[in-house]
């Protein structure tokens, strides 16, 4: 009797895969918290794709980088400076300690700040949850493009376990292993934990010994508790933590991929994979070093909910910490056809508090409703050092040591949904949100790895920003059927507001003043939120007995002081500039869906129309960009996916191919006037797994892009550009008990 009500009172949110049979092969519903309550994904009116953990391992989605192959106008790009999240032509580019993302990523509900955090191994993994357009109300700043959530499984009072070993080319190896523990009829603990090798990707031709990047040597591990406080309560606690050891030099020069670079005018030009992966650049004025990248992430959170009736309290608190050192070889163009090999050091360390404390009703009745208050802060100590820039009047060591860099944020927010007649509901929420930055640091021209007053120079750093803003979400559905449901929504989002390196006249700080000679007006020295606001309708059906499913939506956007960055010269000395950058339109339509052809036959499909570009901009205030596309938005692209199991002698095959065809887009790097084109292209996997009848072992094979063509996905202002993964095979073995 305890473990029934453990698992109707206190349980992790049941998930079905989209694709698994029901009765006479019918696709079951998809349970989510997108709008942090429990609904399913058919009755959750905003525009969302949810993959299941069992669908994750099936597809060798390993990280969130892998996951935007799935997804309709979706890009995630992990990068050498951390994930790149670009929802329907939203995206950003300042990855350092005083910017923000457009898109809030989450782990359990958890604000990630920094992209280098986001860089993730998946393990023991219940769901991932991507919501596409503005979500600010629900979950505040830094959503202005949309959500994903990364969310683990929770300890069941189920006794369970799961190990597997994976080997694969390139080197790969991979471990995981998870064990689940019921204590007592109150109390269940799961521990879960990672491994993950693989040699470098890239082919290094610098005459150099080194290791490359785009390799992987990573550890993580969680372990988390669940307590059932009597029958109304219930406390999750949980603790996680990564360890990354692997190489920063994940570049190779964008001559790799284009011709017409110093022209200003970067034409695409055909090659083979393994030129595309070759790193060739010999500088003429170092010799690379070999490069490294350790990173540390560990986070402890708690997770309290208590049934009061007519209304849950939930809590939702978490600390993080973050500690990245590295060295990278920087190919650093400084003029058209001229390039200088830059090494630079980093250390950075961060820490993070977030707290949440929610009320919603409970019971059926014509009301849904939920309020809350939120609190984040960020800290930061930071120090980028460059060497090697002495040919354009630098000295040896160009060093920025900042810190600390604080970020606050406080927030008031409510949503409440209420049922006008047994069909049609109507939806407000609103939320207000108050955010403060600072920071301190310096510019420095050293002579040596450590400041000597007597001979080296620093500039002063100093900035704050105060913001607030109010974001809002409008909204209403209604029931065609007992299986359709019609919707539509206004909603704004914002990112936050920031600031560049220098400091205005007659600021002091850290014993440095900021003469007016060297200031920089309040204009360059800060840049405002970003905001925008969304018009989209949508549909949602399940038809064909409940063998079909299929949303549809349509969006149009305005959306005004875009954030763009890159590097400039300042002063004679180059600086990671951010600016808004001006108006922008964007408008799309998405369909996405499920066909179960038979009970064992299994369709996918999603097709996205996106038109995304700039209205108003003029990167050097002569020549405007109106007109040409934002980022990383192809105007179209269609994804489709093939399951079949069958019946063999002794167990079952399962087999599955999907394909995702992409036209056109470009990369921008506004500060050098260059536009990359990505000509349109097809990538395609396939994956076979093979169960034995009444066993607990399994296998499984994928294989990722099989046509081993490679693209760019992050491209810098000095010509720097990363490219994606090849061809890669993986063959793993599955145990359960």
């Amino acid at each position: 009797m305890s473990s029934i009500v453990w698992t109707a009172a206190h349980a992790q949110v049941p998930v079905q895969q989209p694709n698994q049979a029901g009765n006479d092969g019918e696709i079951q519903e998809v349970v989510v918290t997108a709008q942090r309550i429990v609904s399913t994904e058919a009755r959750t009116p905003v525009a969302m794709s949810v993959l299941s953990g069992s669908q994750l391992r099936d597809a060798g989605i390993e990280r969130p980088s892998d996951l935007a192959a799935r997804l309709p106008n979706v890009h995630l790009n992990g990068a050498a400076d951390g994930l790149k999240i670009t929802i329907r032509g939203v995206s950003n580019a300042d990855t350092t300690e005083k910017g923000d993302p457009s898109a809030a990523f989450m782990l359990d509900g958890i604000y990630i700040a920094r992209p280098q955090a986001q860089v993730m191994s998946f393990f023991d993994i219940a769901r991932v949850e991507v919501l596409r357009g503005p979500q600010g109300t629900l979950y505040g700043r830094n959503a202005t493009a949309g959500v994903v959530n990364v969310i683990a499984n929770t300890p069941s009072p189920l006794l369970e376990g799961a190990a597997s070993v994976a080997a694969g080319n390139y080197g790969s190896r991979k471990a995981s292993a998870m064990l689940n523990v019921p204590l007592s009829d109150v109390l269940s603990v799961r521990a879960a934990l990672a491994y993950n090798q693989r040699d470098s990707f890239l082919i290094n031709a610098q005459r150099t010994p080194h290791t490359l990047g785009l390799d992987r040597d990573d550890r993580s591990a969680r372990i988390s508790a669940r307590l059932a406080l009597g029958k109304s309560g219930s406390l999750l606690l949980r603790h996680d933590r990564s360890e990354v050891r692997d190489s920063n030099d994940s570049i190779v020069p964008d001559t790799n991929f284009y011709t017409g670079v110093s022209t200003g005018k970067p034409v695409w030009y055909v090659s083979d994979t393994d030129k595309r992966l070759t790193n060739a650049f010999v500088p003429p004025n170092t010799v690379p070093a070999q490069g490294f990248s350790d990173k540390t992430s560990s986070g402890t959170g708690a997770e309290l909910t208590w049934d009061l009736g007519a209304l849950t309290l939930s809590y939702l608190g978490s600390h993080r910490d973050y500690q990245h050192d590295t060295l990278a070889n920087f190919y650093y163009r400084v003029a058209p056809t001229f390039a200088l090999g830059v090494r630079q050091n980093f250390s950075g360390d961060y820490a993070q508090d977030s707290h949440e404390l929610r009320v919603a009703t409970n019971g059926a009745g014509p009301l849904s409703a939920q309020a809350g208050l939120y609190y984040f802060r960020e800290e930061s100590e930071v120090v980028y050092s460059f060497r090697d820039l002495e040919l354009v009047g630098l000295p040896p060591y160009y060093v920025f040591p900042n810190g600390p860099t604080v970020a606050r944020s406080r927030a008031l927010f409510g949503q409440a949904t209420y049922s006008i007649m047994p069909r049609l509901r109507a939806t407000a929420g609103v939320r207000r949100t108050e955010d403060n930055k600072s920071r301190v640091g310096s510019t420095n021209f050293q002579q040596q790895a450590e400041f000597n007053p007597a001979t080296d120079l620093r500039m002063l750093n100093a900035a704050s920003l105060h913001t607030t803003r109010t974001t809002w979400r409008l909204g209403a559905e209604y029931d065609l059927a007992p299986a359709t449901m019609v919707y539509g929504a206004v909603s704004t989002g914002y990112k936050a507001g920031g600031f560049n390196d220098g400091c205005l006249a007659g600021t002091s700080a850290l014993g440095i003043t900021c003469p007016a000679a060297l200031a920089v007006p309040a204009s360059t020295l800060v840049y405002q939120p970003e905001e925008l606001r969304s018009i989209e309708a949508g549909l949602k059906t399940r038809f064909w007995r409940n063998r079909a499913t299929l949303n549809v939506t349509a969006f149009a956007y305005d959306y005004t002081n875009l954030q763009l960055s890159g590097v400039t010269i300042v002063r004679g000395a180059p600086r990671y500039v951010t600016d808004n950058a001006g108006e922008a339109s964007v408008k799309g339509l998405e369909l996405e869906g499920v066909v179960k052809a038979t009970s064992s036959a299994t369709f996918n499909y999603a097709l996205a129309l996106l038109d995304a570009h700039y209205v108003a901009y003029t990167p050097d205030g002569v020549n405007s960009w109106a007109g040409y596309k934002l980022d990383r938005a192809p105007s179209r692209t269609l994804s489709l996916g093939y399951e079949q199991r069958f019946a063999v002698a002794g167990g079952q095959l399962k087999a599955g191919v999907s394909a995702r065809a992409s036209g056109s887009y470009t990369i921008g790097v506004p500060s050098q006037l260059l536009q990359y084109p990505i000509p349109a292209r097809t990538t395609a996997d396939a994956s076979v797994g093979f169960s034995p009848a009444a066993s607990n072992w399994s296998v499984h094979a994928v294989v990722r892009n099989i046509g081993d063509k490679v693209a760019p996905i992050a491209i810098d202002s000095f010509g720097m550009l990363v490219p994606s993964d090849p061809r890669t095979v993986d063959v793993r073995l599955d145990y359960r008990f």
